[in-house]
Parts: structure tokens; sequence; C-alpha cells
């Protein structure tokens, strides 16, 4: 009698664990009335093979044919992103020779426009002589459709942020970060807290270091955060324990991974929002940017997701 007690009370307490479990991660009982929220991807661009690509791949030369006028980072793309419904607009920036932030994204000027070499070989003012449309071809070089179209449309960030100061910026620092996070900091420093809540960014571990030690409430993300905070959420998450690591950050998730993540979606969501984090899905497995870009891709979002969904062209997806 005394073994099958034990063995009753062993299934009590293990069942009551499972029940707890379970009660403290599903979302069934939660409001899933909501509606996410559309981040733009260097505004509104030009798209590509997403298959094609390699870290060294050189987009501008892989486009499919033109759908519309607008290039990558550039504020007209960005304007016309919000005007789609854009909630969050990313862009990249990169340091110049004479201490400003170009927003511009590849390493080689030589890869989308008519220059070459490095943005950090170039003052602001050169850098604005360039055409960043000069490399653009959907036809293996037969045709360039957008050069000469592009002179003098590379943005300084201060531009941007001028031009959308009430509006909310995902900004990627895309060279060596630390000294472009101190120029960038000088950007930041005189904005009021409201302001700054409207900004996140991303980059290199010790660029983001250094911005979090000038405020520590500054919204940030990076692989290696990401992976560090995960780690310990997977571990004890399923308490509804937040790891202090995770606050004050943007987690971008694969949406194939995100269902072995406590508490997903809504409880997650929440938790995250509870901490100043914003979560946001991505397609594919996370790593070139494949975003949600059509209208049937979109299907595949869950009911009543509050987070925030990448994508290169708001122009189809707004218009769902």
């Amino acid at each position: 009698m005394r073994k099958i007690k034990k063995r009753y009370l062993i299934l009590i307490i293990l069942v009551s664990f499972i029940m707890f479990v379970w009660l403290n991660n599903t979302s069934l009982f939660m409001d899933q009335s909501g509606s996410y929220k559309l981040l733009a991807h260097r505004g509104l661009a030009q798209t590509f093979d997403i298959s094609q690509v390699e870290w060294d791949t050189n987009t501008a030369e892989i486009i499919y044919e033109p759908e519309h006028k607008y290039l990558e980072n550039t504020i007209e793309s960005m304007d016309v992103a919000f005007s789609y419904g854009a909630d969050v607009v990313e862009l990249d920036i990169q340091r110049t020779k004479d201490g400003q932030l170009a927003v511009f994204h590849d390493y080689d000027l030589s890869m989308r426009t008519d220059g070459k070499g490095k943005i950090s070989e170039y003052t602001m003012e050169e850098l604005k002589q360039l055409d960043i449309g000069y490399g653009y071809t959907a036809d293996n070089g037969e045709s360039y459709p957008f050069r000469g179209q592009g002179i003098g449309m590379m943005p300084e960030l201060k531009e941007a942020l001028e031009r959308f100061s009430d509006r909310e910026l995902l900004i990627h620092i895309k060279d060596d970060g630390l000294e472009t996070a101190k120029i960038l900091w000088t950007y930041l420093a005189s904005m009021p807290p409201e302001r700054l809540a409207q900004i996140t960014v991303y980059g290199d571990e010790q660029g983001l270091a250094y911005l979090r030690e000038k405020n520590s409430s500054i919204r940030v993300f990076s692989i290696k955060l990401l992976k560090s905070a995960f780690i310990k959420y997977e571990l004890f998450g399923w308490t509804g324990y937040v790891p202090e690591g995770m606050n004050n950050m943007e987690i971008h998730i694969p949406l194939r991974w995100a269902k072995y993540i406590w508490g997903w979606p809504h409880k997650f969501i929440e938790r995250m929002e509870s901490v100043n984090t914003r979560v946001v899905i991505v397609k594919g497995n996370g790593k070139w940017s494949e975003g949600f870009d059509t209208i049937e891709s979109l299907e595949k979002i869950p009911k009543g997701f509050r987070g925030y969904v990448w994508t290169n062209r708001i122009d189809i997806i707004s218009s769902k």
C-alpha cells in the first residue's frame, strides 16, 4: 500500500508539474484579437533570389525585373515605406572619412555605385557625387535600369533622423562598430527619452556595449546577445522568468523555430513587452534577411500576433 501511495504521489506531482508548465506557457486563453506591425527592411528596395546569396554576393547584380523605382537606404525609399504603412524602417550606416554616418549597406562602393573602395575612404560630400543606382541589373549586365538615377541620393544619417523625427527606426551598424557607435551616440545623446525609445540599434557587440554604457535603456540587438539570452530563457522561461539579458532588446526569430520558444506566441510577446523588448519574425533561417514578401507568406503568421513582421516588399504585403 505504501508503494502504491508513493507512486500515486509521484504521479500527482508529475501531472501537477506538467499542468503548471502548460498553463504558464499556453496562449490558448489569451486575447488573440491583436495585429502585427510591419518592419520594412531598407525601406522599399529592389529584391532578388535569396537562394543565390552568399556573404560576398553583390545583390545589385541579381535583382528581379524591377516592379518599382525605389532604391534601398534612400530617403525616398524610407518615405514610401512609411506611406505604405511601415511601423519601423531599417537602415544601414557606415562611418565616413570626415566622421559622418553614410546610409549605405555594402562593404565596397563598386558593388552598387560608380565608385570603388570603402565608405571610410570618402567624405560625405564626395559620396554625394556617386550614383547609387549605377550597378543594378536584372539581366546579367545587358541593361542597367537605374543607372544615372541615383546621383546624390546616398543620405547622411542626420537627414533620415530629421526627415523621420517621429518615426521608429532600426539602425544597423555595418562597419567596425565601436568608432561608428561613438559617432552615432553624438546623434542620439540629445534626444529626449520618448524619441530615443523609437530608436533601435544592431550590429557589432563592442559598439552596442558602448551605447549601453551611455544609456542602459537603449534597445539593441546582436546575434551574440540573442544567443546568450535565449539559452537562459530556454532553460528557465517555462517558469515565466525573463533573464535580465533580454531587457531592452530587439529579438529576430525565424518563424520556423518560434514554436519551440516558451510561451509562443502571445505569452512570449507579453513577457518581452514587459521588459521593453521587441519581437520580430523573419522567414527562412534568418541568415540573409529573408522577409514576408508575398500575401501567401503572411498566412503562416499566428493569429493575433502582436509583434513585428520583417519584409522587403512593404508595397505588396501592406495591401492585405
